[in-house]
């Protein structure tokens, strides 16, 4: 029987298969950094929602259980948390260390539930969303401060404003340094943007400020990838401004040649109205890009990040850095030391430096 000491990782949605790299990529690279710094640590990934199958499978050699939730409708969510409920206790065992939730959200209720009643440590990693206000599984959970696992300064503060409980710990994104080319490339697109199609990031704000851009810079080269509900609307757009020839919809690309494309581009924009801690932002950063957006996730300020309040600003920043000359690569946070961050909390003394 396997002794490894084991951490049961429970989130909404996990990759189908090693090649769906597009899928939670910061929640991907903490999974592989935690097997870098702990490679005796077992972890086991309980997937609610994601991916549409029910079945157990490897990934990176990391067992994940997916519970194809999606398919159970709303009214009948009880009896999908009785599932998630019942799945942990078959994992259950002398050597669990703990549980970690992606996201304060119906996981984090059924693993603190489990949590409780075996004796054992459960922690919610807030993201994002789920800081927000209307989170009713605050609720039903009653965390306390030290359950809780904020991603960055920002979300301890909006928790707070929210909940009136303050997380006790900040475990922030990062990145995977290695995943990214080694070669530096010719800095050929102006401005760049990646995400999800979706009205929270904004990316008809995108569009305004690649038509003001152009209009200073004819030649003026703008990409943008992703997919989603919004994708016909941008496509629109596009071409109602005549801008076809400027900026390029690329769909969904596989995360490793979005990195490729930072590395050619001069400025990454975010214009997302909310973040956690966005991963394209500190993937741009350590790709070479100035990063301009209105979410500022750190109390410090970071180089190359500049920080805006209104898209008049935002256009204005843009233009002056279509002069810029230094783009040098800034690293923020490595995700090997988040991997470490979160570890120590759990007590967890196998840690490695590599």
């Amino acid at each position: 029987m396997d002794q490894s000491e084991t951490i049961i990782i429970i989130t909404p949605g996990f990759p189908r298969d090693e090649l769906d790299t597009t899928c939670l990529p910061a929640h991907q690279n903490f999974v592989k950094s935690l097997n870098r710094v702990c490679p005796r640590l077992k972890i086991i990934i309980v997937s609610i929602q994601y991916p549409p199958r029910e079945d157990c499978y490897q990934w990176h050699g990391n067992s994940v259980i997916s519970l194809n939730g999606k398919r159970i409708p709303k009214i009948f969510r009880p009896l999908l948390w009785l599932k998630i409920y019942q799945q942990i206790k078959k994992i259950n065992r002398p050597n669990i260390l703990g549980i970690l939730s992606f996201w304060c959200l119906e996981g984090a209720f059924v693993g603190s539930c489990f949590a409780k009643r075996n004796n054992l440590l459960h922690l919610s990693w807030l993201t994002g969303q789920d800081a927000r206000k209307g989170n009713l599984f605050i609720k039903l959970i009653k965390p306390k401060a030290g359950a809780l696992v904020a991603m960055s300064d920002l979300l301890v503060d909006e928790f707070e404003k929210n909940y009136f409980i303050r997380p006790q710990y900040v475990v922030p994104n990062g990145i995977n340094t290695g995943a990214f080319p080694d070669q530096k490339t010719e800095k050929s697109i102006d401005l760049f943007a990646a995400g999800s199609l979706i009205p929270l990031k904004q990316y008809s704000m995108f569009i305004d400020v690649v038509a003001e851009l152009v209009k200073v810079k004819p030649l003026f080269s703008a990409l943008l990838c992703g997919a989603g509900p919004e994708e016909e609307m941008l496509k629109k757009k596009i071409a109602s401004l005549k801008l076809e020839n400027n900026l390029k919809l690329t769909g969904e690309v596989p995360h490793e040649q979005v990195l490729v494309l930072m590395r050619q581009s001069k400025v990454f924009l975010h214009p997302s109205i909310y973040e956690g801690y966005s991963t394209v932002c500190l993937e741009a950063l350590y790709a070479g890009c100035h990063v301009v957006s209105f979410i500022s996730p750190e109390k410090i300020k970071v180089s190359h990040w500049h920080i805006v309040m209104t898209q008049s600003e935002m256009i204005a920043i843009c233009k002056n850095l279509l002069n810029e000359s230094d783009f040098n690569s800034v690293l923020v946070h490595d995700m090997d030391d988040c991997a470490r961050k979160m570890i120590e909390i759990f007590d967890y003394k196998e840690t490695i430096t590599l």
